[in-house]
């Protein structure tokens, strides 16, 4: 199954699991792309912000196996996040409500529900 099925699926839930206790710019968190295409753009909002954020990616790409570090600012406080990532053909999935307080790794994969994000 190709990324581009992950648009038929729509905004998909994510349940976090608890790994330690949270203080301000605990967000931080690696992502790893599991997935078989190569992601281009990674977006990542506060989930009360009705628009996303600048692509973290840049001019750099996520390719398939290949896993980022996500930093968050020592001042940010917000609990709940929401990530948008799109591939190479432009296709897009989010996904709403990551505690980034309580996760350390998020890993997009695809399987035969779709498109999922399991947190560590």
């Amino acid at each position: 199954m190709k990324l581009g099925k992950w648009v038929w699926l729509g905004t998909l839930g994510v349940a976090a699991l608890v790994t330690q206790a949270a203080h301000a710019g605990d967000q931080d968190f690696r992502l790893v792309n599991k997935t078989g295409v190569v992601i281009t753009k990674v977006m990542v909002s506060p989930h009360d912000q009705k628009s996303w954020g600048e692509d973290i990616m840049g001019q750099d790409v996520l390719s398939d196996d290949d896993k980022v570090d996500i930093k968050f600012h020592c001042n940010e406080d917000a609990e709940y996040w929401d990530l948008k990532i799109v591939d190479k053909d432009g296709h897009e999935v989010i996904w709403q409500n990551l505690n980034l307080l309580k996760i350390s790794k998020v890993t997009l994969k695809i399987k035969d529900e779709g498109a999922v994000a399991e947190v560590e």
